[in-house]
């Protein structure tokens, strides 16, 4: 049986340099128009039973060389389960080897979400009572920014996720975050439907997601710094979803990504906006230090710098969000490489994971959702 590598699929992203029987040097190819690049995501067939090494020879120049150390690659052979595979990084090199037990098996940066599992979900979560699915607008490619709203209440939550399309595991907390907040069961969900509106966009950039981009949108932009000044031409994603947050105002935001180097689940405040009220500062502590009493996977230890005073970046939709609407505003972080926090050999930070922490921070959000202001 003839062994290949395949990568042309929803989310695909690899190019084959070299074969060698089961052995194969590979290259990321670059997001569209940028010099972006870390995702990957591709099939192996024709090795059951056979050792397999696959290597990345141009991991050393991606867009964060530091994400490879102590680093697992994601493997499948349904694409519903992910393991991590026997993964070294050495000289610029990322290296996997594997051998698969059937003849059809896939490798993933994390485990992917599928844009045809997003239409799923957004049709899903659609039918359920009380919600409304908006298009809020179209990408450079024509696809949909798909919104759910839930909720009667009068403080306006906004989340979103996949500003970033590589950080599938966003998209992955998303779907645990609207399985509960629609949840008949759940006593927390139907409380804070009560006491809030909530507008969730499960995936920003739905063209990065599609070709396989790790970071920027078709146009190769970063769309998390486009946020002071979107345009039709560059970011209508940031755009259309702006213009809607302006509709409905912002009490509270959360924008979900994954980070590649930092082995922890942490969120990035809005420290140095020119705005800033002790208010604000106050009630994003608190939900810090409670997401981190409920969570063992949270903590705030280790996460990013803070900016001084009236040094924030604005383009940054955290920043922007908190300075233009005076909402307590945070970016969620969670880890390619597995939770150093809690570690897990065989699956490392995982789909599941993702969802049982979007529980976790609704819950947060219940136990403080009294004392957040509604400014409208």
């Amino acid at each position: 049986m003839v062994v290949h590598i395949s990568s042309a699929f929803d989310s695909g992203n690899i190019r084959v340099l070299r074969q060698d029987d089961y052995a194969f040097d590979l290259e990321i190819v670059r997001d569209h128009q940028s010099d972006f690049y870390q995702w990957f995501h591709f099939r192996l067939t024709g090795a059951a039973g056979r050792p397999v090494t696959l290597r990345i020879t141009n991991a050393g120049g991606s867009a964060y060389p530091g994400g490879w150390p102590n680093y697992k690659a994601r493997v499948s052979a349904d694409r519903q389960t992910w393991r991590q595979a026997e993964t070294g990084y050495a000289d610029g090199v990322l290296t996997i080897r594997h051998t698969p037990a059937a003849d059809s098996i896939w490798f993933a940066y994390f485990a992917p979400y599928s844009m045809e599992r997003h239409h799923d979900l957004v049709a899903r979560i659609a039918q359920a009572p009380g919600v409304r699915h908006e298009v809020l607008g179209f990408s450079l490619d024509g696809q949909p920014i798909d919104c759910l709203h839930i909720g009667e209440g009068r403080r306006q939550i906004w989340f979103y996720a996949r500003q970033h399309p590589g950080e599938s595991m966003a998209e992955w907390w998303m779907e645990g975050l609207l399985d509960r907040l629609i949840d008949p069961g759940s006593t927390v969900a139907r409380a804070l439907r009560a006491e809030a509106t909530f507008h969730v966009v499960p995936n920003m950039n739905p063209d990065g997601s599609r070709r396989g981009h790790l970071r920027t949108n078709a146009a190769g932009v970063n769309l998390n710094r486009e946020w002071h000044a979107p345009t039709p031409e560059r970011s209508p994603e940031v755009l259309c979803t702006l213009a809607t947050m302006e509709a409905t105002g912002v009490d509270f935001a959360m924008d979900v990504h994954g980070d590649e180097a930092i082995p922890h689940v942490f969120v990035a405040g809005f420290e140095g906006i020119p705005n800033w009220t002790a208010q604000q500062g106050d009630l994003y502590a608190r939900y810090r230090e409670t997401l981190a009493r409920r969570s063992p996977d949270f903590q705030f230890r280790h996460g990013y710098g803070t900016a001084a005073a009236g040094k924030a970046n604005l383009s940054m939709s955290t920043n922007q969000i908190a300075n233009r609407f005076g909402a307590v505003a945070m970016t969620l972080e969670m880890p390619f490489k597995d939770n150093d926090d809690a570690p897990d050999p065989e699956y490392g930070w995982s789909p599941a994971r993702s969802m049982a922490l979007a529980h976790d921070c609704l819950g947060t959000l219940w136990e403080m959702i009294g004392d957040i202001p509604a400014r409208r």
